[in-house]
């Protein structure tokens, strides 16, 4: 017999009440889930001093600016968003029925889908918890969510908030180790969303299947830059430069890789190092740069160093550093197929720097890897963003920036294959979280009965007349 925790059957607890609340009440009205957008806009906007301070003490130092920034505003941003649409997006939508049908009104219902589960990551604490939240809470569901144990002072700064906003059959915060994690995933949601690595998220998906949940996995993956010919080399070094130094990397979208002219390779390296200076004046000092979120992944990276070096690649600082929390930026030059740096999503201030020829190699490259979450081109060729736009599978295409997507919200935001599956963001994130529910209205007219049996005659040269041809 599995012995089965304290943590464990409170939160079964929990998904029995929040189950019973959402058959007395399964179709919030608009101004119920109104009201509850505000308060989740309440709990970031009341206490932006205290997130700041949590997420900083779980990072060891992680950029003020950059919480305010990436966090706090873009969370805020999409309750906006969301409440500006949601009566649009709640109204139900008329299908055409067809000839034969007439007369039949048909129409697509949005409901609700139940209870809701949200197991969010470390490297955006906040917004990558609050804005799936925003979402299920504006479909009318009831939410359960799993912090990361990786971030625990935010996590427990959102177990407390949200606690004293909802009542917990409506939202509950279930903090705890990865032991609590997988049973999380156990539970019979009636949708699961999982933000964090491909690994976990297979494992995820393979629990959740047991009950039949359907997920959405917001993974990642090895998102490629392509740097063209004709791309202006010092606006691509600073806007790659700041995708990949936010938050030190550890970002899902953020350039993982780059690849380049074999001629623009030094007005690039020259240009990306002018970019970091300017952002980070104060080195490893100063305060808008995060440091790497605990000695494991501080570790890891260093050892995505080590491997490159011991296996023939050439590793150059963009600045020196001596700081056991951050790691400045590198480029990587001469990488190798059996490098851990071209196999693993680096999640680093780390960038190898891959030279090519002509405009099919790196394509080439990235349609016979794993479909990565982003895919980022810098150049004015448009028959080269055409074929990039036709010809590969991402979970989105950025031309000449980084990371930008995430920030526009009327655009759905997800991944395809290893990267993920399911999107939320725009109207797609309305839709995620709620069952498209068909409904046929008849009229008393019913020309479908020369079609009701016994078949004769008469029904048979109608077929041949105008459908048998």
């Amino acid at each position: 017999m599995v012995e089965i925790s304290f943590g464990v059957l409170i939160m079964q607890e929990i998904f029995s009440q929040q189950k019973e609340s959402f058959q007395k009440s399964p179709f919030p009205s608009l101004k119920v889930r109104k009201q509850n957008l505000k308060l989740i806009l309440k709990i970031i906007s009341d206490y932006k001093s205290e997130w700041i301070e949590a997420i900083n003490d779980d990072f060891g130092h992680r950029s003020k600016d950059e919480t305010l920034l990436m966090e706090l505003m873009q969370a805020q941003d999409l309750i906006k968003f969301v409440s500006k649409n949601l009566r649009k997006w709640m109204r139900p939508e008329s299908r055409s029925s067809g000839l034969l049908n007439i007369p039949v009104r048909s129409k697509i219902y949005w409901q609700p889908l139940g209870v809701v589960g949200i197991i969010s990551p470390w490297n955006y604490p906040i917004d990558l918890t609050l804005s799936p939240l925003v979402y299920a809470i504006a479909t009318g569901n009831r939410v359960m969510i799993k912090p990361s144990e990786h971030t625990p002072k935010t996590s427990k700064l959102l177990q407390t908030l949200v606690s004293k906003y909802f009542d917990i059959e409506h939202v509950a915060v279930c903090c705890g180790d990865i032991n609590i994690g997988i049973e999380f995933s156990k539970l019979p949601f009636d949708h699961l969303m999982f933000t964090g690595s491909t690994n976990t998220g297979k494992l995820v998906m393979a629990e959740a299947a047991k009950n039949l949940t359907p997920v959405t996995l917001e993974l990642g993956g090895k998102s490629p830059t392509i740097i063209g010919e004709e791309a202006e080399i010092s606006s691509a070094a600073r806007r790659i430069c700041f995708g990949k130094s936010i938050n030190s990397g550890q970002t899902c979208i953020a350039p993982d890789h780059i690849y380049i002219p074999k001629n623009k390779v030094e007005e690039f390296v020259n240009e990306y190092k002018k970019s970091f200076e300017k952002m980070y004046p104060q080195g490893e000092k100063d305060e808008g740069y995060t440091c790497i979120i605990n000695n494991f992944h501080f570790n890891r990276i260093q050892n995505l160093i080590k491997d490159a070096k011991e296996k023939g690649a050439k590793v150059e600082e963009v600045v020196r550093w001596d700081n056991k929390q951050k790691i400045a930026p590198h480029f990587i030059f001469e990488t190798t197929e059996d490098m851990e740096v071209s196999k693993t999503e680096i999640f680093g201030p780390l960038l190898p720097i891959i030279t090519y020829s002509d405009i099919s190699e790196p394509i080439n490259i990235i349609n016979s890897n794993d479909k990565p979450l982003a895919l980022y081109y810098f150049g004015k060729n448009k028959k080269i963003k055409k074929k990039l736009i036709d010809e590969t599978q991402s979970g989105g295409v950025v031309f000449n920036d980084t990371v930008i997507q995430f920030a526009i919200k009327s655009l759905p935001f997800g991944g395809v294959g290893a990267s993920g599956m399911g999107q939320y963001h725009g109207k797609e994130g309305f839709q995620t979280f709620s069952q498209a529910k068909p409904v046929v209205f008849k009229g008393r007219i019913n020309p479908l009965r020369l079609a009701y049996p016994p078949y004769g005659k008469k029904i048979h040269k109608l077929l041949e007349k105008f459908f048998i041809k």
